[in-house]
């Protein structure tokens, strides 16, 4: 199982200072984040083979991040640099069980510096799946190179994966992030997103209708619906399984521990319903620890979660 993953690498903090607002917290926990570079670690502690298209800066942080990717067996060869931009970096209050804010910093971040050569591109070519996200599409020139690895995934038969991943502070405007994705959507085959993401896409105020008209355009859909579950549609069947119940330490992190687990099921051949097992079993897991990409579980605790959890129903219905 081979994956090419394109998109941000952040450096994170954490409050050390648990229901400490924010603006007071003094003692962080530093950590890689970036949902890109997370799914990359969650797969990668899953057993796929993964690889970062990425880009960098000189900087001490960066080769920080560098070096926690290397260590988790994450493919860095096509991880660009350059020199005088930085990476991201995003503060997080942790007040659990359900108050998490963050600040981020994205002003010219290194990740919207890619520009993708001809070796990167026969690299994605070259996998069985390629993940990116709308972060991606939010700036010059990562927004070109983004959109031109989807026409060479696409055209290559790698299976296409894009998660909506909308930051409110990389867009003009949230109608500028629906179109971007929206010129995306003919080269995608798993499109991933919350209901306010999936709305946004299509262009609707109501999830019914946004589902109804995404369904027609993307062979597979999934819906997160937070507390409620996750829904998948592939093409006229729809199965939902409701999340596994945990106590919760920080809620940020879920969505790519959720994509994580479900997208290597997937990779596996597994049905959407036990993909969706392998999907929330990851979300759990993530939830009940600190940080994104330390928190990301191996296959043997999905795994045992799954089984552990598997006499639950699996609604699966016809829409």
């Amino acid at each position: 199982m081979e994956v090419a993953i394109l998109g941000r690498i952040g450096y994170d903090l954490y409050s050390e200072e648990p229901h400490v607002n924010l603006p007071q917290v003094r003692r962080f926990s530093r950590y890689l984040g970036g949902s890109s570079a997370n799914m990359a670690v969650g797969l990668s502690r899953l057993g796929a083979q993964v690889g970062m298209v990425s880009c960098l800066g000189d900087d001490r942080l960066s080769e920080f991040l560098i070096e926690f990717l290397k260590a988790e067996r994450v493919d860095t060869s096509h991880v660009h640099r350059a020199p005088g931009y930085l990476p991201s970096l995003c503060l997080t209050e942790v007040s659990p069980p359900d108050r998490f804010p963050q600040v981020f910093y994205r002003h010219d971040a290194v990740d919207t510096m890619l520009r993708v050569a001809e070796e990167d591109l026969n690299y994605i070519a070259g996998r069985d799946m390629f993940i990116t996200n709308g972060t991606s599409l939010c700036a010059a020139p990562s927004r070109e190179s983004t959109y031109l690895a989807l026409e060479r995934a696409r055209k290559a038969g790698c299976r296409v994966v894009f998660d909506v991943d909308y930051r409110a502070m990389s867009w003009p405007s949230a109608a500028a992030a629906g179109q971007a994705v929206r010129l995306a959507l003919p080269f995608i085959d798993v499109l991933i997103g919350n209901q306010p993401e999936l709305q946004l896409v299509a262009g609707e105020d109501d999830l019914r209708r946004a589902a109804e008209a995404l369904r027609e355009r993307i062979p597979l859909l999934v819906s997160k619906l937070g507390e409620q579950g996750t829904r998948v549609w592939q093409n006229a069947e729809a199965v939902f399984l409701p999340p596994y119940s945990v106590e919760v330490v920080s809620t940020i992190g879920a969505g790519d521990g959720f994509a994580s687990g479900f997208l290597y099921a997937l990779l596996a051949g597994k049905p959407v319903a036990q993909c969706l097992h392998y999907g929330n079993a990851a979300a759990a897991i993530v939830v009940s620890r600190l940080s994104c990409s330390e928190a990301m579980p191996t296959l043997a605790e999905v795994e045992a979660m799954v089984r552990s959890r598997q006499k639950e129903v699996v609604d699966g219905v016809s829409e």
